[in-house]
């Protein structure tokens, strides 16, 4: 019998934690020809998240659960549960029920009926979602077709089934500053896409502000594209032959007409002009050396404080880093 590890980050889910239990088992046991195993990974939870993890796991022994030290944000914590999952197959969804468990048949099937590597799931709609953030979410989503070699689906969610292979190749790529969404498409693999309508949240408020969902996107476009550099570089180009022009312009003004004063305010907006350019592209510069910076100071992508997992596969005391 095959087992399925579902891995389930959490940061401050008590309102919605026993809906979705409730839900993941009614889904398990409609399945009752594999084996589950509900792997809830605490990312630092301020309320009750990791209390009622335990009670859980108290009366069910296919809940595991880890706790983080502290947040280390849902990267961290689903490659900690990737790096402790040991299913057969290994689902990744969030606890706010916005990822359908019910899907999950289907995705087993796509599988093992249709020979996929993994299940992937995307939004075809956006209601409920405030539309500054869907108009932002989806111009994000073309830019990154467009500048980018790794494929990465508009509405894509994290919500997805893998073989252990997929597992196995993801967790090879321990890289510290994560974007899963590209990693999911860099590994490469036949992957199929589910679709389904925007789900809003059963329970609680969402964590992601539209601040931290831009900088999440800053995190891909750094990690997923050189894009920003070549743009620096091309506009470097074209402003040193703009200023050669002006210099140009400037001389043969002066020698024809003599009066090299005129013209200063004009001169002030260009020089604040090129050097505004000129600290964007410092800006582009150093994201992508403060990325560099935090790779190779080699910290580990998640502390482990505490976990029922067995001894066996409990994270090292000092924690999983990313070197494995």
């Amino acid at each position: 019998m095959k087992l399925i590890t579902v891995i389930v980050p959490c940061y401050n889910e008590q309102e919605v934690l026993p809906l979705f239990y409730q839900e993941i088992t009614r889904v398990a046991g409609e399945m009752s020809e594999y084996q589950f195993e509900f792997l809830f990974v605490d990312d630092g939870s301020r309320d009750r998240t990791l209390e009622l993890a335990k009670e859980l796991a108290e009366k069910d022994q296919r809940v595991k659960y880890i706790s983080f030290s502290r947040n280390f944000g849902k990267e961290a914590a689903m490659y900690a549960g990737l790096s402790q999952s040991s299913g057969d197959y290994v689902a990744i969804m969030d606890a706010d029920l916005q990822d359908p468990p019910a899907m999950l048949p289907r995705m087993v099937q796509a599988i093992e009926k249709e020979g996929y590597d993994s299940v992937a799931t995307r939004r075809v709609t956006r209601k409920g979602e405030p539309p500054i953030r869907s108009f932002f979410a989806r111009r994000f989503y073309k830019l990154m077709h467009r500048i980018s070699k790794t494929e990465i689906v508009d509405g894509a969610r994290d919500y997805r089934l893998m073989t252990r292979q997929f597992v196995d190749s993801l967790l090879e790529l321990g890289e510290y500053n994560r974007f899963s969404k590209g990693l999911f498409g860099w590994v490469g693999y036949r992957t199929k896409w589910l679709e389904f309508e925007n789900v809003e949240r059963a329970a609680g408020e969402t964590k992601w502000s539209f601040w931290k969902l831009l900088l999440y996107s800053f995190e891909g476009i750094v990690a997923f594209s050189e894009a920003p550099l070549a743009l620096s570089a091309v506009m470097g180009v074209l402003f040193c032959l703009l200023a050669a022009i002006f210099i140009v312009f400037v001389v043969v003004r002066t020698l024809m007409f003599g009066d090299p004063v005129a013209g200063w305010p004009s001169l002030i907006c260009v020089i604040l002009l090129i050097g505004g350019i000129q600290l964007f592209c410092i800006g582009i510069l150093g994201e992508y050396l403060a990325k560099t910076y935090l790779e190779v100071k080699k910290r580990p992508i998640y502390i482990c404080k505490e976990t029922n997992l067995p001894k066996s596969r409990q994270p090292e005391t000092e924690a999983h880093s990313q070197l494995g």
